[in-house]
């Protein structure tokens, strides 16, 4: 009898595509994860054999360059991405810049800002970031300080912001700022920076983090500066907010979605691991302790895979559910901390080893609790529904 549960929302054509972004990423991205973990970046190559492979954009109508599928088509490409040893680097980085970046400007753009940005996207020449946490602002958003003041034709950008993923390579950066500093959550407005002709824009250090080395994660600064008002996504000042908060809802099901299979990931090679390796004569999976330690990790995976198809079920049916979101994001984050913690444990004193991989999903694990939105805001909005 297999323990692997079936995911309904995974058809005939997803399946398909499952398996080519596996051979591709098995083929042009795997064999480069341990240079990019070093250089803490992934090449630009990278992105362009990706979007060769139509990995990029891959839910955006085919009328801007995209793959004209949906965010089940996301989904899969994120899901393999973290099965091939790359989901802290490329996977992360296309899950902002498709997934999220992509899907504001698809939202809210207007057609002339849609044929402008989404094709090269698409093809990886544009790499996407959004600009919302600072240093003094990170869950509340309302706080952020970053302003957008309107000169003639243009808005001048000052303000710092910090741990913004594709923050070294991104080209189109969305940078959520107050147009109206003194209406709150109304006077916030999201502008994109065209990273390359904006002067007074300024990129800082690649963030030296605990996990997740392969993704770039940076500082950025705004001093004084321009981009022009057609910039301004949605065509309205004040628009912001609800436009994150329509938004985040999908990116907490796909964080945990990703929760979900590193879950499965890390039973996996743990469970190969103590097939193999043997103490005071004999596998490490004939011990009482190992099976039962296994049996525990393996029933949350699949309990977690099937609370997030679930809620991947309906939400590819239009059913948006803020508060189940937050719930599946915070849980499954938090699970997977107990589960790879768990599965270091039996490996050992090589589990602890940034060569193996299970060292690797350890570290990688822990910011998950933390970005998208800490569990602790996800709690409250749990508890606001109650």
């Amino acid at each position: 009898m297999s323990l692997e549960p079936r995911s309904p929302w995974i058809n005939e054509d997803l399946a398909l595509l499952r398996d080519s972004v596996a051979r591709f990423a098995k083929r042009e991205l795997t064999p480069h994860a341990e240079r990019w973990e070093a250089l803490k970046c992934v090449d630009r190559d990278a992105w362009r054999a990706a979007g060769r492979a139509g990995i990029l954009c891959a839910s955006i109508p085919e009328a801007y360059g995209g793959g004209g599928g949906n965010q089940a088509h996301e989904a899969i490409i994120a899901q393999e991405l973290i099965r091939a040893g790359v989901g802290g680097g490329i996977g992360v980085g296309n899950g902002v810049s498709s997934g999220i970046v992509a899907h504001y400007i698809l939202a809210y753009g207007d057609e002339a800002q849609k044929q402008r940005w989404l094709p090269r996207m698409a093809t990886g020449e544009l790499i996407g970031a959004v600009a919302m946490t600072e240093p003094g602002a990170g869950s509340d958003l309302q706080s952020v300080r970053t302003s957008a003041r309107r000169a003639d034709e243009e808005y001048v950008i000052n303000g710092q912001k910090t741990f913004i993923s594709n923050g070294q390579n991104a080209d189109l950066i969305i940078v959520v700022a107050k147009t109206a500093p003194s209406l709150g959550a109304e006077g916030i407005s999201l502008l994109v920076v065209e990273a390359d002709a904006c002067a007074g824009f300024q990129r800082g250090k690649n963030l030296n983090k605990l996990g997740m080395h392969a993704q770039d994660t940076s500082e950025l600064f705004f001093s004084d500066a321009r981009v022009p008002v057609e910039n301004l996504l949605g065509g309205v000042e004040g628009r912001g907010f609800i436009q994150l908060m329509e938004q985040l809802s999908w990116e907490r099901l796909i964080l945990a979605l990703n929760a979900t299979v590193m879950m499965e990931r890390a039973v996996e090679i743990t469970t190969a691991y103590v097939r193999d390796r043997s103490a005071f004569g004999q596998p490490l999976i004939s011990f009482q302790n190992t099976q039962f330690k296994l049996a525990e990790c393996k029933t949350k995976a699949v309990v977690a895979r099937t609370f997030v198809d679930d809620l991947m079920v309906r939400s590819l049916s239009g059913q948006k559910d803020i508060v189940t979101a937050a719930m599946a994001k915070f849980w499954t984050t938090d699970t997977l901390g107990e589960v790879v913690d768990e599965c270091v444990q039996l490996h050992g004193g090589y589990g602890y080893m940034a060569d193996y991989e299970i060292g690797r999903l350890w570290a990688d694990a822990r910011v998950m609790r933390i970005y998208g939105g800490a569990n602790e805001i996800m709690k409250t909005i749990v508890a606001r529904a109650l």
